[in-house]
C-alpha cells in the first residue's frame, strides 16, 4: 500500500508540473486504468448479480419473472456506472481542463 501511494504522489508530483504533452500523455494512461477497472468492476458485478439470480430461480422457480426483472433493473444500475467511467475518461481525453 505504501508502494502505490508513493508512485500515486510521485506521479502528482509530475502531473502538476507537467507541460501539455506530459499531461495528455498522462490522461490516456489514467483513462484507460480508469476504463479498464471500471469494465472489471461491472463485469464481477454483473456475474454475481446473474449468478444470484439463477440460485433464486433454482430455489424458487415461481418467483423465476420477478427475479428477472429485478436482474434486469441491476445490471442497468452496474451498466451505468461504467458509462459513468467512460464519460470521464472521454472528458480527460478530449476536454481535458488541465490543457486550458
Amino acid at each position: 500500500m505504501k508502494k502505490v501511494l508513493f508512485l500515486v504522489v510521485a506521479l502528482a508530483s509530475f502531473a502538476f508540473g507537467a507541460d501539455g504533452e506530459q499531461i495528455k500523455a498522462f490522461s490516456v494512461v489514467a483513462a484507460g486504468i480508469g476504463l479498464g477497472v471500471a469494465a472489471l468492476g461491472g463485469a464481477i458485478g454483473m456475474g454475481h448479480t446473474a449468478a444470484a439470480t439463477i440460485l433464486g430461480t433454482a430455489r424458487n422457480p415461481g418467483l423465476g419473472g420477478k427475479l428477472l426483472t429485478t436482474m434486469f433493473i441491476a445490471l442497468a444500475m452496474i451498466e451505468a456506472q461504467v458509462i459513468y467511467a467512460l464519460v470521464i475518461a472521454l472528458i480527460a481525453l478530449y476536454a481535458n481542463p488541465f490543457l486550458g
